[in-house]
């Protein structure tokens, strides 16, 4: 499976009760295919999948496959600590007919190279799906390092890494020494040097509720090899990037921005809180500059 453009960790819409709201979550499908994104992911970090039991991850999983109705390419997280619960929904997809799979590091249990790859060989034996595997040392303690790469090597499933770590010296080992494993952003401001070093996809929480600016980035680097054009875009979105990173309300600011986009997203789960005034008018004016900034550089380079 070659991945290409934008794949969005799509949100999860919750009542004030904290219930999921279907109707919501099926608008932020549709918006999110309108917009042009290039797949859709669900059970990611950004949809809040470590807050839901597993039933409520697999009704998610299979209302969304009946939504995108193979409109555009449909990526199940597989995210858990043991083993046999990532199986459990590895099987699920694969019974639904999911494009690919998400495949992280298991959260706190700290595994070694060898234990993450065996970890990972287990779910491709069981689902023999496309997989995207996912390094978030930030969230789960430690890397997929070259001996997980190295034994990963052993099937083919293993096409792309989203790579979050955020240190260049990564990026730039995977780029030179695994030019089999397609190469794809997780690292939101370093996006501009993930398309230098030849990655074509981009993993983008932001991209639920901007994806046109998002699409434009891409683009511009990606498509039309304009990097000129890409630093100024990834100039204006800097701004909102370091809005959603600070203050550790990364969830609650997706959420609410997608709440912005008429979609009503609802507060995320406990032990989360949602933003307050301040955080939320901070957000929207960041925002706002961000759209008109953006439509200008289009704009300019389209006349």
């Amino acid at each position: 499976m070659r991945f290409e453009g934008i794949y969005t960790p799509v949100v999860t819409p919750y009542h004030s009760d904290f219930s999921i709201d279907e109707s919501a979550f099926a608008s932020a499908i549709e918006f999110l295919i309108a917009a042009g994104v290039s797949g859709i992911i669900v059970a990611g970090t950004t949809g809040e999948y470590y807050a839901q039991s597993s039933d409520e991850r697999v009704a998610m999983m299979k209302l969304a496959k009946e939504i995108i109705a193979g409109r555009t390419s449909y990526i199940v997280g597989t995210g858990a600590i043991r083993t046999e619960d990532c199986i459990f929904f590895a099987e699920q997809a694969r019974a639904i007919d999911a494009d690919a799979l998400l495949v992280s590091t298991p959260p706190y249990a700290y595994p070694t190279g060898r234990e993450i790859a065996l970890h990972a060989l287990a779910i491709d034996r069981a689902a023999n799906l496309p997989i995207m595997l996912y390094n978030y040392p930030g969230r789960m303690c430690v890397n997929m390092d070259e001996d997980t790469l190295d034994r990963l090597g052993r099937s083919p499933n293993f096409c792309a890494i989203k790579e979050s770590s955020g240190d260049p010296n990564r990026l730039h080992m995977l780029a030179r020494e695994y030019p089999h494993i397609q190469l794809s952003c997780g690292m939101d401001d370093q996006a501009l040097e993930f398309f230098a070093w030849g990655a074509r996809s981009w993993v983008c929480a932001g991209s639920n509720f901007a994806p046109e600016a998002h699409i434009a980035l891409h683009r511009a680097c990606a498509v039309e090899g304009n990097f000129d054009k890409g630093r100024r875009i990834m100039s204006a979105m800097l701004p909102l990037m370091r809005v959603l990173e600070q203050g550790g309300k990364f969830v609650q600011c997706i959420k609410h921005g997608v709440t912005l986009r008429g979609i009503d997203a609802g507060p995320p789960r406990r032990p989360l809180q949602a933003l307050n005034k301040d955080e939320k008018r901070e957000l929207a004016e960041v925002i706002r500059t961000l759209d008109t900034t953006v439509n200008a550089i289009e704009q300019e380079h389209s006349a």
